[in-house]
């Protein structure tokens, strides 16, 4: 722990009897307490030098934060959202596999669990200290350090309807991915239906998945390119991610996280030359051991819509560079494969893919054909995926929104 007897501050105090310093003291008895029926409040710890910070762990009084931000901060200016709550209930929340560097860590309230105000017993920071106030940070911050880290996705998300309509399934999903806490969020494509609108993704997806918004990398499905069709054009999309959407001025993209390269396509585009071209160049840049990549419509499915050969070119690319994971779309259900070739070969170095097109718009039940190497088929439920990454493998759940675990993978290592 990093944070004990360090210099606190906070947005405000009930009165002088509960200082924020009293929720970095150790002692389990007294607490810091903001002042009451306000919102935002926060608290920010100095943990006196840059340091790497891998685990926070909050014991709130009754006074507790339904939503609230754990950020961190070089400069106590600038923050990086490190983790987000936005169902919280009080007792203790332990926040692990973090990955964050800098000298200020703030935990910023922004919706109260009851009429009073925010109340921490205790904040307690672990991971390693920086040795003084100036160190810089030593990784680059667009490339986290390494370590074991969860991922939720889901695709087919949000139908037009609302919370209070018991059969309308993204509101679910949604609070399931939420309970899961994970690192960050995916989505596989056809976020909302049916035509994409702007005015849909507020009324609907923004209520239940977009809560995510901020710390979710997201990639069209066929829906989102109905505005104008013919041209293809996923204007509204783009204009409800944001940045979010084309992070790399493009509908495609890639990031890293741990020892991990994913790769965000956009499956409308596959073909187009410059898409392409855009990946053969990032897989060859790619300096990361393991690689995921994620689209809309899959290369090989048992559902309704089965097969969708004009990703071929890209499964090749993703082969060739000895990719482990494949995430898609399209087909409203969830079927998980065993490692396999383009041609749907079972081979141990293959890659493994996983539809999860079960996030909250209707089922469409089996197709025609159970394709080869079709490992577990789920036509019936809604859910969301559950992906834990290590720095040599991983291993997928599909995760119902009642919470019951009804697959879970293998565990495989990176090739």
């Amino acid at each position: 722990m990093i944070s004990k007897g360090k210099p606190a501050t906070a947005s405000s105090n009930e009165d002088s009897t509960f200082t924020p310093g009293k929720a970095v003291d150790g002692n389990a008895t007294t607490r810091w307490a903001s002042k009451e029926g306000v919102d935002p409040q926060w608290i920010k710890i100095d943990l006196g030098a840059n340091s790497t910070v891998s685990k926070v762990k909050l014991s709130w009084e009754a006074a507790y934060a339904k939503a609230y931000r754990v950020e961190i901060s070089a400069d106590g200016t600038t923050w990086t959202r490190l983790a987000t709550e936005t169902a919280g209930n009080g007792g203790t929340d332990e926040w692990t596999g973090l990955s964050g560097k800098g000298r200020y860590l703030r935990v910023y309230g922004t919706a109260r669990g009851t009429a009073y105000g925010y109340s921490l017993f205790e904040a307690e920071v672990y991971g390693t200290s920086g040795t003084g106030p100036t160190d810089p940070p030593t990784d680059p911050p667009t490339d986290p350090p390494t370590g074991a880290f969860t991922v939720v996705g889901a695709g087919d998300i949000a139908g037009q309807c609302n919370a209070s309509d018991a059969n309308c399934q993204h509101f679910k999903t949604a609070d399931r991915a939420a309970a899961i806490k994970p690192d960050f969020y995916l989505t596989m494509g056809d976020n909302q239906y049916d035509d994409a609108h702007i005015e849909d993704f507020r009324n609907y997806y923004d209520k239940s998945w977009g809560r995510f918004k901020a710390n979710t990398y997201p990639v069209p499905g066929n829906h989102e390119s109905y505005d104008d069709y013919e041209n293809r054009d996923e204007k509204a999309y783009r204009e409800y991610f944001g940045a979010r959407a084309t992070p790399q001025g493009k509908m495609w993209y890639s990031y890293n996280r741990g020892n991990w390269h994913f790769v965000a396509l956009n499956s409308n585009r596959f073909d187009e030359k410059g898409q392409l071209d855009w990946l053969k160049a990032d897989l060859a840049a790619n300096s990361k051991k393991c690689v995921a990549a994620y689209w809309h419509e899959p290369l090989f499915s048992s559902g309704d819509h089965g097969n969708v050969p004009v990703s071929r070119p890209v499964w090749e690319m993703l082969e060739a560079s000895k990719a482990e994971l494949v995430l898609n779309g399209h087909d409203h259900h969830y079927e998980r494969f065993a490692p396999q070739t383009r041609d749907a070969k079972a081979d141990p170095n293959g890659i493994v893919e996983i539809i999860g097109g079960a996030g909250g718009k209707d089922l469409y039940g089996a197709g025609d054909t159970v394709q080869p190497n079709s490992a577990k088929r789920i036509w019936d439920k809604y859910g969301v995926l559950k992906l834990d990454f290590t720095d040599t493998g991983f291993r997928s759940q599909f995760v119902e929104t009642n919470g019951t675990v009804l697959d879970t993978s293998p565990t495989y290592s990176c090739h």
